[in-house]
């Protein structure tokens, strides 16, 4: 029996078997695959990009204030389109920033585990939501409801679409959170109760601080999905590049933008078409900062936890 089994050992402790290697070749080309692709799309977008900016230039692209590319009196300032994207997001993160983290803290310190069981998946059911239902959700319902509250509020504008981008983003801020509250210690909760902290005190002075660098991940990921999103705010945010911070009034976002000139009224390689890659390729860069900002504070949570 036991040299029956001595080759089988040598398998396992020797060279890998070959559904291992198999799945090996397969993990290792999806990763290559990802970073090709990457890479393609930021090369078409440069590539486009340097023919746009060499008819218009990076000082009209960043210094004017006015975006009217397909309009007779031609404007290239960015200004109007990126105040729009911040506005928007910045609506968006004060609804989803307080109601994720809450839904986080209450999962992981509060909630039975039959309830974690239940409310955790349920509220993930979110995300799976069409953001094209989240934009007539936003234009049809959550907009004239505030018309009622808020004065002078547009049929189109940037607070609805924002709320909604809001409610769209709870899922990834509460699950991240939840996740980095839940990997603290349990000896750190231990040791507060011991002190004879109760268990509200525990959870806010010593379980968020511990778990900060991941809640804040979490919200670096959730801005970077709000900057991004594109349905919502292209249904109920109006196409009206405005630059201004009242959230009553039409607005469009970068995102926006694309869609409008994607559509096929624009002819291609116009100047005007290729405006959409030199917004993209800055809506990319903004994707990526805020992306490496939130990878940096993950490492910091696992090195963390690794001490």
């Amino acid at each position: 029996m036991a040299m029956s089994s001595l080759p089988r050992e040598q398998s396992l402790l020797g060279k890998p078997a070959l559904s291992e290697r198999v799945a090996h070749v397969v993990l290792a080309a999806c990763g290559v695959l990802s970073i090709l692709v990457t890479l393609g799309i930021l090369g078409v977008l440069a590539a486009e990009s340097v023919s746009f900016f060499a008819e218009v230039g990076p000082v009209k692209f960043l210094a004017d204030t006015q975006w009217t590319p397909l309009f007779a009196e031609k404007h290239f300032g960015i200004w109007p389109l990126l105040g729009g994207t911040l506005l928007t997001t910045l609506i968006a993160m004060l609804v989803s920033v307080p109601l994720g983290l809450l839904a986080a803290v209450y999962l992981s310190e509060f909630a039975p585990d039959r309830a974690r069981r239940v409310l955790k998946p349920a509220l993930e059911l979110l995300a799976g939501v069409p953001t094209v239902v989240y934009g007539y959700f936003a234009l049809t319902f959550v907009t004239p409801l505030l018309q009622r509250v808020v004065p002078n509020l547009s049929g189109f504008n940037a607070l609805g679409p924002g709320a909604v981008m809001g409610l769209m983003i709870v899922p990834i801020v509460a699950s991240l959170s939840e996740d980095a509250i839940f990997a603290v210690p349990a000896s750190m909760r231990e040791g507060a109760y011991a002190l004879g902290a109760g268990r509200l005190a525990t959870t806010l002075r010593v379980v968020v601080p511990t778990a900060f660098s991941g809640i804040a991940a979490a919200f670096i990921l959730g801005l970077s999905r709000a900057i991004g999103e594109t349905m919502i705010v292209a249904i109920a945010a109006g196409q009206q590049p405005t630059l201004t911070l009242d959230p009553r009034v039409p607005i469009e976002t970068m995102t926006a933008y694309i869609v409008q000139v994607s559509l096929g009224d624009t002819p291609m390689g116009t100047l005007e078409y290729r405006t959409i890659f030199a917004v993209g390729l800055s809506l990319f860069f903004m994707t990526l900062f805020l992306n490496l900002i939130s990878y940096w504070l993950r490492q910091r949570v696992l090195k963390g936890g690794a001490t």
